[in-house]
């Protein structure tokens, strides 16, 4: 008797469900930018508590009770836009949106704070925008020239300090990750950045986030990250292409001018994008060749790259899928100390000679990297991103190396309503190495990370934490859990406020474990005893926005603490054998130098926009630290001779860097300005060592200033010509000691976009 019963109850559920499903309406549309009118994703469509996000094509679809409501359409940087609409039962209504970008916020959005889209006003970090204009006017060839640019960043000799966390470390183990597309582009045995393989031809912009980051992005994000993301296609197509010329003046010092005929320097770029029906592509060239400033070295290179995406209809609505790739191959010499202070200062130690410190190289450096990504219509995310990265050294002086690097991520992300974002991944990289210079060896890295990002009114909370093990060889690191946590708080409409905490930890990369090679008289010995180092960074900052006329602009005060356990650094000491090896077995090997501190302020002034009708953009900062060892024996260590000596070497502890642009009639002028103070400490061993450094390093203890400047033409609309003047008084300085830095040059660039 039961079973009938339990038979009609459930016909008649089923019957009722069908009723009630036949009566549901659905909203469809299509959201873009304004003014742009580019599609935009990631929007919010948001009924009471229902909704939705866009897609990659910026489509959505809502499916509701019928009724009268009320639907907003919210997005980072734009304006919140509503509109009451009245449904019929089972009635489908197409609603297309134009958002209008927000008139009262500078407008700046970034992702790699949390891994979405966020207001850079609103994070709970330090965070510094690099425009892709910015990088084309300046005409940089290689991205390490723009990091010298923004506010607390220094690039020594490739290795990449934020608010001097970092000092020199002859090539290998980078406290600041590199990421393009939010993947790493690490090089698989020295953990180093590859600055002239990034794609300077393609940008959408440079995200610089200051402070530890291991919690969302793993080892290497001890000191920040630097995220470079690649352009896709807007809604009509564009070319570009520019091309340009330079020449090195004869350095101040007429002492230091070896050449007869002046070194030039030359490139070209081209790049095209276009969406094709429903797939995006944009392709990319670059080509550069240097003389070279300095004897014996020079450069040329040519790189290609391509991005693509394709996105899926209809059944498969949400659904996107591509790869990017780039390639590059460079053929050059590399200087890397001097011969003296005096005449050879442009001049390899040892000439060009049998004994030079000249290396002549051929790279190779290939990535290619698939990916998928899925955006259900209840607001989830799933991405898949992989990344295989190829590094190929060969050279004349026995340091070949052969890398392979291998990443896959699966993230998944749940926005619910606009307030909340839900963040969990995991990650894996694998690494082989066949080297001369580090032998042959296999590293492995596993990570675990979750995220939850929520704001409440005008508050704005953050926690994330990050399980991570790392393997080289059969070396293998526990399971090491790293925390972040932040709040932002709105304390009026343009003033916030913000507190933060995170942890970094570094594994040490194959090249600190087993380098052993000689350049000139300096040798570096291997040290595979070598311990991981961990830290954290705590900040606290307010960040202030202000608009005069149609100029938005803000003004970000930070003071910031950070720590390091276990510190890696190339330390000079006796580590070789003292019969066999060249000095008696003197040189360098990266060690655990102990415990660090480094505190300080951090400045930054950022604005655009229009002044009456004149464009104007600044990007400037003043940053000031104090970085010390803090368990410091002068007994024991070689920071320095005298005891009472102690900050961290290859540190500078006052920081200016200023970029203005304005534009006026056809023509835009700018002018940037970068000083550093006094390089304390250095290992003694460049003191008695190498001749000249110091005596220079006696003689020039005011710190540096350099400055440069810009003019650009535009005619006809698409074309645009300009003088670019580097180095502007001739200022003579050293990166680290050893290596002078170029002299004043001057650039003619031409451009085309159409």
């Amino acid at each position: 008797m039961l079973n009938p019963i339990l038979s009609s109850i459930t016909a008649l559920f089923l019957l009722i469900s069908s009723q009630i499903r036949a009566q549901e309406s659905v909203i469809i549309g299509l959201v873009r930018d304004s003014k742009t009118r580019e599609p935009l994703p990631g929007v919010n469509v948001i009924k009471g508590t229902e909704g939705t996000v866009t897609n990659e094509a910026g489509k959505y679809e809502l499916k509701t009770e019928p009724g009268d409501f009320t639907i907003e359409f919210r997005f980072v940087g734009y304006e919140t836009q509503s509109k009451k609409i009245t449904l019929k039962p089972a009635e489908a209504r197409i609603l297309n949106i134009d958002l209008m970008p927000s008139a009262t916020e500078l407008g700046t959005v970034v992702v790699s704070a949390g891994k979405f889209e966020q207001k850079i006003e609103e994070v709970t970090v330090s965070m510094a925008v690099i425009k892709p204009a910015m990088i084309e006017n300046m005409n940089t060839t290689v991205m390490d020239d723009a990091m010298q640019h923004v506010p607390g960043v220094q690039v020594i000799d490739g290795q990449a300090n934020i608010r001097g966390g970092s000092g020199f470390s002859y090539g290998a183990g980078s406290r600041v990750l590199m990421l393009v597309d939010e993947l790493p582009m690490l090089a698989g045995d020295a953990n180093d950045v590859k600055w002239s393989f990034l794609p300077t031809e393609n940008l959408e912009q440079i995200e610089v986030l200051k402070g530890a980051s291991s919690a969302l992005y793993g080892s290497s994000a001890m000191n920040g990250v630097i995220n470079v993301r690649t352009a896709y296609p807007k809604a009509v197509p564009e070319s570009k292409v520019m091309v340009y010329n330079g020449i090195y003046d004869s350095p101040k010092n007429k002492n230091y001018k070896w050449w007869n005929e002046t070194p030039l320097y030359r490139g070209a770029s081209v790049s095209h994008s276009r969406k094709t029906g429903r797939l995006d592509l944009v392709g990319a060239g670059n080509y550069f060749k240097d003389e070279g400033y300095r004897m014996g070295e020079n450069e040329e290179r040519y790189r290609v790259n391509l991005n693509t995406r394709y996105s899926f209809d209809k059944n498969l609505e949400g659904l996107s899928v591509g790869f990017n790739t780039n390639y590059m191959r460079t053929e050059g010499a590399l200087f890397f100390i001097w011969q003296d202070d005096s005449i050879g200062a442009l001049i390899p130690q040892g000439g060009l000679d049998s004994n030079t410190t000249i290396s002549e190289y051929i790279t190779k450096r290939f990535n290619v990297d698939p990916f998928v990504t899925y955006i259900t219509q209840n607001g989830i995310t799933h991405k898949l991103r992989t990344r295989y990265f190829l590094t190929d050294n060969t050279n004349n002086t026995n340091q070949e190396s052969f890398a392979k690097f291998y990443y896959a991520e699966y993230q998944f992300q749940k926005k619910f309503n606009e307030n909340s974002t839900w963040t969990w991944g995991v990650a894996e990289q694998y690494a082989g190495v066949e080297s001369e210079l580090y032998g042959n060896h296999l590293s492995n890295n596993l990570g675990f990370y979750n995220q939850f990002d929520h704001q409440i009114d005008r508050w704005n909370f953050s926690f994330g934490v990050r399980w991570e093990q790392n393997r080289i060889d059969t070396v293998k690191g526990e399971f090491t859990p790293v925390f972040r946590t932040g709040i932002n708080y709105r304390l009026f409409n343009s003033t916030h406020l913000r507190v933060s905490y995170g942890q970094g930890y570094r594994f040490p990369s194959i090249a600190e474990k087993f380098v052993r090679t000689q350049v000139g008289n300096v040798v570096i010995y291997p040290n595979d005893s070598l311990q991981p180092e961990t830290g954290f960074t705590a900040e606290i900052a307010i960040n202030q926005g202000f608009k005069i006329s149609n100029w938005s602009g803000s003004l970000d005060i930070a003071g910031f603490w950070s720590e390091y356990k276990n510190m890696m650094e190339f330390s000079f000491g006796q580590w070789g054998n003292f019969l066999v090896d060249p000095m008696f077995g003197v040189g360098f090997k990266s060690l655990n130098i102990g415990n660090t501190r480094i505190q300080g302020l951090d400045f930054t002034l950022t604005g655009n926009g229009k002044v009456r009708k004149t464009p104007l953009q600044v990007l400037a900062g003043y940053t000031v630290m104090y970085p010390i060892q803090t368990d410091f024996d002068a007994a024991v260590d070689t920071l320095k001779n005298t005891a009472n000596y102690n900050i961290l070497k290859y540190r500078y502890r006052r920081l200016l860097k200023a970029d203005v642009e304005a534009g006026i009639w056809n023509f835009t002028i700018g002018t940037s300005v970068r000083y550093n103070s006094f390089m304390e400490n250095i290992d003694q061993v460049f003191n008695f060592l190498i001749p000249g450094v110091a005596r220079y390093r006696e003689n020039n203890q005011k710190g540096d200033w350099v400055f440069d400047a810009r003019i650009f033409y535009s005619f006809l609309k698409h074309f645009d010509i300009g003088i670019i003047i580097k180095n502007l008084t001739n200022e003579e300085y050293l990166s680290r000691p050893a290596d002078m830095q170029p002299p004043r040059s001057f650039v003619v660039q031409a451009r085309v976009k159409f």
